[in-house]
């Protein structure tokens, strides 16, 4: 094949890949859309351009405009989530993660966080950005019922431990995590309270989800594309008081030159969000208690009845009893229906080729344009498809031929549109 073959074959992976999208239902927990101004400055002549320190103190020239961009990028994030200070340099929610522990502790410090199988992430592990910074890692208890931090039993170990940094937040998350009591706790010994707010930025942001900078979090860290539907990123808060702490574990600290493009996009999704993100946050949420209760009246064991399934965009699912969750996730991708299995607070960390669990999110289909009627339609594809061993791949494509369009958006366009300069 001539080399210049190679570039056309790529081209048509991608537009493959961007029409089985448009064609799914998907349900990963941890995507979206971008809008297509996002789009537009992804593809800019930014994503080739270095841009290294703060803006208006750069080590390069030819940044005036990066700094424009970077500035009102910050300050629109500074509104959209009533922050003292905001950096938008990490390149992912782990870097941002990473900065923050170098930021506030030191090799063999202590870090409170939440286990894997309780819906921690990775990079609160020690195989990952904790462990980077030589962190003990002292696992928050943990209520399996409610599927949350035994707010009572975690201050006593705060108090007995004397962490020196406590993380709230995960990727499995259903429910507010009780950042004023770990604030009231972490006071008394000295350490600083960490909010990983990556799944629900976009769910705070409009207003639906607790609001930890407010509830005393001293610094909250996410990325910057699941509920808020920006590119790919991360993004730190912080109050005044961290403001050169935090900049200085950024740059130099993890980061050389951060994404010029990306940083343009997130600013255009804030904008997004100022206007439209209340209603979007809403409606996601809507989603996923609908669908969580259609899909536990179709007898599958959804987590958490008693407490109306969720109070964020995510839902989950102990698919033991029935199978494996490695074989049903797989046969539902099969259908055009995208899910992940995930581990589940009584699984063991070795477990996790075969968890018990399926994440489902409802941020991208709600941004389709999906509302609760849809809900039971989704339920009921996946239904057949688990229990009733169907296939029902064109009738979810059918179905998801009604919802090309992006919503929450301040010009409605095809969500899945394939830009070829």
């Amino acid at each position: 094949m001539e080399n210049k073959n190679y570039i056309e074959q790529i081209r048509e992976y991608t537009k493959d890949h961007q029409n089985w999208m448009k064609n799914s239902i998907n349900l990963i927990a941890s995507e979206n859309i971008t809008s297509k101004p996002i789009k537009e400055v992804l593809a800019s002549d930014l994503s080739h351009r270095y841009a290294e320190g703060l803006p208006n103190k750069r080590f390069y020239e030819g940044c005036k405009y990066i700094d424009k961009i970077e500035n009102l990028t910050v300050k629109l994030s500074k509104k959209l989530f009533k922050a003292e200070h905001v950096n938008v340099q990490p390149t992912s929610g782990v870097v941002a993660n990473l900065a923050s522990f170098f930021a506030l502790t030191k090799p063999n410090d202590t870090l409170m966080a939440l286990r894997v199988p309780y819906g921690g992430h990775i990079s609160h592990a020690e195989v990952s950005a904790a462990g980077i910074r030589g962190l003990k890692i002292r696992p928050h208890p943990f209520d399996n019922k409610t599927m949350n931090i035994d707010a009572d039993a975690m201050k006593k170990d705060i108090l007995k431990t004397k962490p020196k940094l406590v993380l709230l937040g995960g990727s499995l998350f259903l429910f507010p995590h009780p950042v004023e009591e770990a604030k009231e706790a972490a006071d008394e010994v000295g350490a600083k309270v960490m909010y990983d707010g990556a799944h629900v930025l976009g769910l705070i942001a409009g207003e639906r989800f607790q609001d930890p900078l407010k509830e005393g979090a001293d610094l909250m860290v996410g990325s910057t594309h699941k509920t808020l539907p920006g590119p790919q990123g991360g993004i730190i808060f912080t109050s005044n008081e961290l403001k050169q702490t935090i900049d200085n574990a950024v740059f130099p600290g993890v980061v050389s030159n951060h994404h010029l493009h990306h940083v343009a996009g997130l600013g255009i999704a804030c904008a997004e969000m100022l206007e439209f993100g209340k209603d979007y946050a809403t409606q996601t949420i809507k989603n996923s208690k609908k669908l969580a209760e259609c899909l536990y009246d179709l007898d599958f064991n959804v987590l958490c009845p008693d407490l109306d399934f969720t109070e964020s965009h995510q839902l989950v699912m102990d698919i033991k009893s029935v199978g494996s969750s490695s074989e049903i996730s797989q046969r539902l991708e099969t259908n055009n229906i995208i899910v992940n299995k995930n581990l589940l607070p009584w699984d063991e960390k070795t477990e996790t080729n075969e968890p018990s669990g399926i994440r489902i999110g409802t941020q991208e289909i709600t941004r389709r344009g999906l509302k609760e009627s849809e809900m039971e339609v989704v339920a009921n594809f996946i239904n057949e498809v688990v229990i009733n061993g169907k296939n029902v791949k064109n009738d979810a494509m059918n179905f998801m031929s009604d919802y090309t369009t992006l919503n929450y958006s301040f010009k409605p366009e095809e969500a899945y549109e394939y830009i070829k300069f």
